[in-house]
């Protein structure tokens, strides 16, 4: 356990079961005390967003494109423009990643197609030099429809064939992730519930998922934790 000075983390959360997984043991390693704020429930507090050590964006089912059925995703969006002004660490995964793009002004949408499942990155020259590094050639979980563009500025760092845009970041302080490193792939059973319409909808069978989260699930568990360790040394944390 860390020794040093307490910093908060402050974990925006949109459905129960996409928490913060395993990197919830590194931050707690490295001497972060962890606060979730559940999207739709908890009001958007502008200033905690702003004022904590470390924010990460989770995922959920939604998308930026459902704004008028889901209006704090605007809150969400005009917080996180606050915080990425002001360089500070943020992380975004899956949704998080697209509502950070937004923030940043580049667009995000549906692309009419699925990526569900397990699945290898090919790194960006830019993405070899970052953090994913540290995944090597293990597959990664993906689970979204939807697409970021690259914010200006920002550089890419991973594509698979379907989805060019797979990871972005700004300098050291802003990492978003389209795919998810923090399934913890104990509890991927809660992910095959949660989805479950979306699997059935797509003819994804979960048993594919389910064995492909034993088979790979824990060596990237243990490539994720160092991604995040490393990533957080890089933005001071």
């Amino acid at each position: 356990m860390s020794t040093g000075p307490v910093r908060t983390a402050l974990a925006i959360r949109h459905v129960p079961f996409e928490d913060l997984g395993i990197f919830g043991d590194v931050l707690a390693e490295r001497g972060y005390r962890i606060r979730y704020s559940d999207a739709g429930l908890d009001a958007v507090d502008r200033r905690a967003w702003r004022d904590a050590d470390l924010l990460v964006v989770l995922g959920g089912p939604i998308g930026v494109g459902d704004i008028d059925r889901y209006p704090y995703i605007a809150d969400e969006i005009d917080a996180l423009t606050g915080r990425l002004a002001d360089q500070r660490p943020t992380l975004g995964v899956c949704l998080g990643a697209q509502l950070m793009a937004a923030a940043l002004g580049a667009e995000v949408g549906p692309t009419g197609a699925v990526e569900i499942g397990y699945g290898p990155l090919t790194l960006t020259e830019s993405g070899a030099r970052s953090v994913l590094n540290r995944l090597g050639q293990t597959p990664v979980l993906h689970w979204h429809g939807d697409q970021f563009a690259i914010p200006l500025g920002a550089d890419r760092l991973a594509s698979t064939p379907g989805f060019d845009h797979q990871a972005f970041a700004l300098g050291d302080y802003a990492l978003a992730l389209q795919f998810h490193l923090e399934a913890d792939p104990e509890r991927i059973e809660s992910w095959l519930i949660g989805h479950a319409h979306e699997l059935a909808t797509q003819r994804i069978d979960p048993r594919v998922i389910r064995a492909d989260a034993r088979r790979f699930g824990p060596e990237l568990a243990a490539r994720g934790r160092a991604v995040l360790a490393e990533w957080l040394a890089r933005a001071g944390g």
